[in-house]
């Protein structure tokens, strides 16, 4: 089982700079203003995208990864009513994943970051 260093929120806090950090890094090439920038970050750092790129990489992730992820699922969040708790709550677990890994496996957030930048952006 995977070693934890810090708690689930510590590494989904982490994980929410990290997976902005990238998604900043990867669009400054296609932005040429500010604009564009702001817009293409929103496109890529938000509760759905999130979501729907942990769909999209849960079967490229190891057992460990997966009991990682399902235990950040499970994390009490404070959601508001307008929002969708399983979007968020799916969001979290995948930042909670880009933190853990950012701090114990930077070689395996790099395979991470680089399926998604071939399968989702």
């Amino acid at each position: 089982l995977l070693m934890e260093k810090y708690n689930l929120k510590h590494y989904a806090h982490l994980g929410d700079a990290v997976y902005d950090v990238f998604i900043r890094r990867y669009i400054i090439d296609f932005a040429n203003n500010q604009k564009e920038l702001h817009n293409l970050t929103t496109k890529y750092v938000n509760a759905t995208f999130q979501y729907n790129l942990l769909n999209m990489l849960f079967d490229d992730l190891t057992e460990e990864e997966k009991e990682l992820v399902r235990r950040g699922r499970n994390l009490p969040l404070t959601i508001a009513k307008r929002h969708n708790p399983k979007v968020h709550t799916s969001a979290t677990a995948f930042e909670v994943l880009i933190g853990y890994l950012y701090i114990n496996d930077k070689k395996r957030l790099e395979d991470i970051f680089e399926i998604i930048s071939k399968k989702a952006l």
